[in-house]
This record gives C-alpha cells, structure tokens and sequence, in this order.
C-alpha cells in the first residue's frame, strides 16, 4: 500500500482540478488520481467545433478567470489550455494512468483500489463528471443494420460523413449541434426527436442566459419559467411550426426535475427552418439500411449517431454503501458530505447556473468541509 494522503481525488477534469485546488489551500495534502494520460481527457474527446454554452466570465474554475482574450464562449481547444494552465499554475501533478477500480470504506478511512496500487485516505472526492459513461440505447434490428453507427462522444467533425445520408438520434445540445456541423457541412441530416423539447437562445436581451438563470436561481422552478415564457417564445420563436413539440414543463423545471438540459440553440432552428435539417419523431426499429420511425415512415440512411446522453452509474466504484446514490446510480449529494463520512461528489448534477460555475462552488464548499472532517479525525 502506498503512502496516506489527506485526501484522494479522482479524476482530472475540471471538478477533479478544481477541488485539488481549493483542498490544498486549505492544507490538506491531496492526491489527484486519473485513468488517462493528460488532464481534461473528456474535453479533448470533445467534436471539433464545440464551444463552451457558458460565458467566459461565468466558467472559470476557483482562483483563475479564465484569459481575458478568450471569446465569450471559448472553444473546445480553448478550454483544455485553460485546464492545462491551471493545473500548471497551482501544481497540480496527477497520477496519471491511474484508474481507480474501486472505493472501500475502512474504519475511518478510504482505500482506492488502483490498477498500480492501493491508496488510502481519510477523504475522497468522485469528480469523475457526467460525460465520461456514453449511452448507447439498442432498437429492434439493431443487430442487421449495416450502416455506421457511433456515439455522439465518439463524433469529431463532418468529414467522415460527407455523401451520406446522416441520422442523428437525440435533440439535446450534442444532437443539436452535431446535426448543424453536418448541415454547415452540406451533409444530409435528420434529426430523430422522440420527446417533446424545450429551446432557449444562447443569448437573452444581450446578456449569456445563463447570467439569467443566475439572477434568477433563488426563484422557484416554476415561477422562473412562467416569468420567462413570453420573452423565451419572441426569442426562438414558434418552433411547433417546425414540426417539434413544446415541453409542458419550463426549462428551468426540466433541468431540476428531469436532469434535461434544453437546446440552446446557436443555429439549429434556422437549418431546420430552410430545410438543411430535417426533423422525424422517435425510432421504432432498425432496418437492415434505416430505420422505421414510430409514425410508421420508413428511410435509409448510411450512418447513425447516438446523441443519446451519458449515464454514468457510480455504484460500480463505491459499492455496497447506503443512501448514497438514487435508482440510476448518481449520488444524492454533489458538493456537500455525502451519507458516508469523508466521502464527496463533485460536478455530477446536472444545473441550470453552469455546470464550471457550479464545479467552482462545490470544490470551495467540499474544501471547506473535508478540512474540518480530517482535523476532527486527527
């Protein structure tokens, strides 16, 4: 076994760099744990044309703004030099290929089972994110079509899909933007859009939304979204006319109550206005070259891609602890002591205040927190 630190971190994303921060400036002796080779490795797997959904003001981690020549909403390559920067600036040195198999809790400490070693600790943070475990849903046929078929982390730009005929499944921010990238790219696209749908502007009476969702976060859920309906409607427009549903539930409930995020839409509606985009309902099946679309059309399509979410199920990393995670896996506190001392999770809800914004909160909170439970264990 390895030498005890205050505390072990798992994962070097944003929330896992974020908390080793704020950890060790409040003296605790941290270890930062990840499976890859590099810090930010979600980020890096990112498509080409990704940029951030939250303003540059409103996304930098505890300790360092993001660069001021940044764009208000820096790109997916922007974002990794910013992770890299910090980790140099605050002397974070991950273990890097480190992948953590499991989390035991011993008397009033942790073990992570590592693929090198095991490690121990009073304290341990799960920042492992929320896009880091792909979901990859099957219909019936799936096993005779012959087309590709990949996931929307797996997408990196048009090029491999220029010719084809391109289903993507999904209208989230993934599905949404992909299908743009491809229709900028004259590729044909469809978009299968199995749910009714919520969209919202990226900006709002020239402000980010999401300083709207700030201003606003003390609100009730529905109270926000009855405030903001009338003005959100003149903003994206009548988007029925486009041949999608509107939610009966506001975006602001949608995220809370739901764990789903609305479009914000950068483009999306105006392909789909003029064509470039077309949209069809849910998929019933696959064929051995399309798909049948639960309104009984059939069409052929040469490729498929899964915009279809993560679903990271973390029960299979802390088994065999109580009150800790809901039905699906995800923990039922996030940035606070969850039901087992020393135990923390960082950055794993979903948010309408920005998921950076909120990972800056959290490591701060937690921070402060474990401090105080490895002084008491002392």
């Amino acid at each position: 076994m390895t030498p005890t630190r205050d505390a072990i971190i798992i994962g070097a994303g944003p929330a896992g760099l974020a908390c080793a921060m704020t950890m060790r400036a409040a003296g605790l002796d941290v270890m930062v744990l990840e499976k890859a080779g590099q810090v930010g490795a979600v980020w890096r797997r990112h498509y080409d044309r990704l940029h951030l959904h939250t303003d540059r003001s409103h996304s930098g981690l505890p300790g360092m703004p993001m660069p001021p020549d940044y764009p208000v909403y820096p790109s997916r390559a922007q974002m990794v030099t910013y992770l890299e920067s910090y980790a140099a600036r605050f002397q974070i040195k991950p273990g890097f290929n480190t992948k953590v198999l499991r989390l035991r809790h011993h008397g009033a400490r942790w073990l992570a089972d590592t693929s090198l070693d095991t490690m121990s600790a009073p304290v341990v943070v799960v920042a492992t994110g929320i896009a880091d475990a792909p979901y990859r849903p099957s219909w019936p046929g799936s096993d005779i079509y012959s087309g590709a078929v990949a996931h929307s982390s797996n997408y990196r730009n048009p090029e491999a899909y220029s010719g084809r005929r391109v289903l993507v499944i999904g209208f989230g921010n993934s599905g949404g933007e992909i299908a743009l990238d491809l229709a900028n790219a004259g590729v044909d696209v469809t978009l299968a859009v199995r749910s009714p749908v919520q969209i919202i502007p990226r900006d709002l009476l020239g402000f980010p939304i999401l300083s709207w969702a700030i201003l606003y976060r003390r609100l009730p859920a529905r109270l926000v979204d009855f405030i903001n309906a009338p003005i959100l409607r003149l903003a994206v427009g009548d988007f029925e006319k486009l041949g999608l549903k509107r939610a009966a539930k506001g975006p602001r409930q949608m995220v809370e109550e739901d764990g789903r995020v609305p479009l914000i839409d950068i483009g999306t509606l105006a392909k789909i206005g003029d064509g470039a985009i077309k949209v069809r309902g849910g998929v019933d099946r696959f064929t051995a070259d399309g798909v049948v679309f639960t309104d009984g059309a059939t069409e052929k399509f040469d490729a498929v891609i899964l915009a279809t979410g993560f679903r990271p199920d973390l029960r299979r990393l802390v088994p065999n602890v109580e009150g800790v995670f809901d039905d699906h896996g995800m923990p039922l506190v996030t940035g606070a002591t969850a039901n087992v001392p020393g135990l923390y999770f960082c950055g794993q809800i979903t948010v309408p205040t920005g998921q950076l914004r909120e990972i800056g909160i959290e490591a701060q909170r937690i921070a402060k927190a474990a401090k105080a439970y490895v002084v008491r264990a002392a």
